[in-house]
């Protein structure tokens, strides 16, 4: 059965042949990652499953490294694009907060076999690549650190806590949806979201 994620379909039947190559691509090098472990995959097992050669894969990725670098890093485009629509709202800011953190445990969610594979595997990836990642997670995590700083200095938010230590609080969390949320679980990821949000908002109230 074909499951969407923030409009991308990552199933194997979606694999047959149905999307562009790029996306054929990271979508059947997912489902290998997931089954049977990045390590233990080969890239000629890869572009058998997509339907493509290893020509073309080439085209668009240099490496198998290339394919896991860009499974999470497509995930924190979105994530970037859709915080900074939030937080740079004319919403008061306890609103654009809120609406950050349930829309990043929510997109994390959305794509839990992405940021699993990703932290299972993210010390595979070559150093640069990997400080491209921790460069990428820095900003947004600086991003929701101003939020809570200008909370704080609206007075809307307690001082006597450390903006730094609450988003590490916080994101510690979220990376720990993979160990034991479910799609099928009796929460949606938005619903998971807004209940994560309200816990940091009413841990950040005066």
């Amino acid at each position: 059965m074909a499951r969407v994620a923030n409009g991308r379909t990552t199933t194997a039947t979606a694999a047959a042949g149905d999307e562009p190559v790029p996306q054929r691509l990271l979508s059947v090098a997912t489902r290998l990652f997931a089954e049977q472990g990045y390590e233990l995959t080969s890239v000629q097992q890869i572009v058998d499953a997509a339907g493509v050669t290893k020509g073309a894969m080439y085209h668009y990725f240099g490496s198998k490294d290339d394919l896991l670098y860009e499974i999470y890093a497509r995930v924190l485009r979105v994530q970037h694009a859709r915080m900074e629509s939030a937080a740079d709202s004319g919403a008061p800011v306890q609103e654009r907060l809120h609406a950050v953190a349930a829309d990043v445990v929510a997109t994390t969610a959305a794509n839990l076999d992405d940021t699993k594979i990703f932290f299972r595997s993210m010390h595979l990836l070559h150093p640069d690549k990997q400080a491209e990642v921790r460069a990428e997670r820095r900003r947004y995590h600086e991003r929701v650190c101003a939020l809570i700083e200008e909370g704080q200095r609206a007075g809307v938010f307690r001082v006597d806590k450390s903006p730094d230590l609450v988003v590490d609080f916080f994101f510690g969390a979220v990376h720990h949806l993979g160990t034991w949320f479910r799609q099928d679980g009796e929460l949606t990821g938005e619903e998971v979201g807004a209940q994560f949000a309200d816990l940091l908002l009413a841990s950040l109230r005066p």
